[in-house]
């Protein structure tokens, strides 16, 4: 396990999202999004120098939340959240674009990339109070779509794999989750129970036109599991029934494979049985710090890659165990 970083700001930062690149086994990009700005590592995790550089800031912006095309070693598309708006990177994070929100300023949560991003240009923004925005053109042009939504305190975005077809994505909120068949243009709560809410995190099944199968993350009570597109849910694992679960990476073999991976406070949590029972996934040394962030980029078997960001804003590299 290592621990490198070259971040030049305080440490008393908080690590709020990490991405890696599509092909991180190649290039070894990543991005992690901190309340002191946006940083990129291109070796793989080890050094994370400020790629903010383009804007001139004279202070520090937060990057609440980042993601990358799924074609990003075509398109070299990234785009970051922050107060007020969005930044778009269209050469891997060399230079960057501002593109403000209607105000007042929304407080940008989440991000979510169409996976068919190369022909249809669709992406979702979360906000803490202002519902979901979509844009349809790669971010030139950002759209309120909130009919439905009942709850515009939006944690967690989630789009289908088969969304070219479906059209379906899924918000986490304070009192739940909310899902729209349609691309975001009308949502419908699930009966997810409002009471085990507010939900931190989504992930779908890769498979999820076949198994309709969709985790829900929440903030005090554990993981939830809806096999029938969210109509009905279960809560799994006891171990981690009362924790709060701030990421769930699910294996790109699933559900052949049924590994999922959960962020905890204290670390990351490995299941190989679709989350019946659990163990640490790595051995990081979190210090006294928590863990905010994870990204597993080259999935989640024995001895693979695993990004583990901090509350102090330290990016801890190290293996799935």
């Amino acid at each position: 396990m290592s621990k490198d970083h070259d971040m030049d700001l305080s440490h008393h930062d908080v690590v709020y999202a990490i991405a890696a690149s599509p092909n991180f086994a190649t290039d070894g990009i990543c991005f992690a999004g901190r309340s002191s700005g946006l940083y990129r590592s291109q070796d793989g995790g080890v050094t994370w120098p400020s790629t903010l550089d383009s804007l001139q800031l004279s202070a520090p912006l937060a990057a609440s939340a980042v993601a990358v095309s799924p074609a990003f070693t075509a398109d070299r598309f990234v785009v970051a959240g922050a107060e007020g708006g969005v930044l778009r990177s269209f050469d891997r994070g060399d230079t960057w674009y501002v593109h403000l929100l209607p105000a007042p300023p929304p407080l940008i949560s989440c991000l979510a990339v169409s996976p068919n991003f190369a022909e249809d240009g669709v992406l979702f923004a979360g906000a803490l109070e202002d519902g979901v925005f979509r844009s349809a053109n790669r971010g030139d042009n950002w759209v309120l779509w909130n009919f439905g939504l009942l709850d515009l305190h939006v944690m967690a975005l989630a789009v289908s794999p088969d969304y070219a077809r479906d059209e379906t994505l899924f918000a986490g909120t304070e009192t739940g989750v909310f899902r729209s068949s349609n691309g975001g243009r009308a949502w419908r709560e699930t009966p997810f129970p409002s009471d085990l809410a507010p939900v931190l995190s989504l992930a779908l099944s890769p498979a999820f036109a076949s198994d309709g199968v969709l985790f829900a993350g929440a903030e005090v009570n554990g993981l939830h599991v809806s096999h029938d597109r969210g109509r009905s849910w279960q809560r799994l694992g006891a171990q981690i029934a009362a924790e709060s679960v701030n990421a769930i990476i699910l294996s790109p073999y699933f559900p052949a494979r049924p590994h999922l991976l959960v962020l905890l406070a204290n670390g990351p949590f490995l299941s190989r049985d679709g989350g019946l029972t659990w163990s640490a996934a790595a051995g990081a040394d979190v210090a006294d710090a928590q863990a905010s962030a994870v990204a597993a980029p080259l999935g989640l078997e024995p001895g693979a890659p695993l990004l583990l960001g901090l509350t102090n804003g330290d990016v801890v590299r190290t293996t799935i165990s």
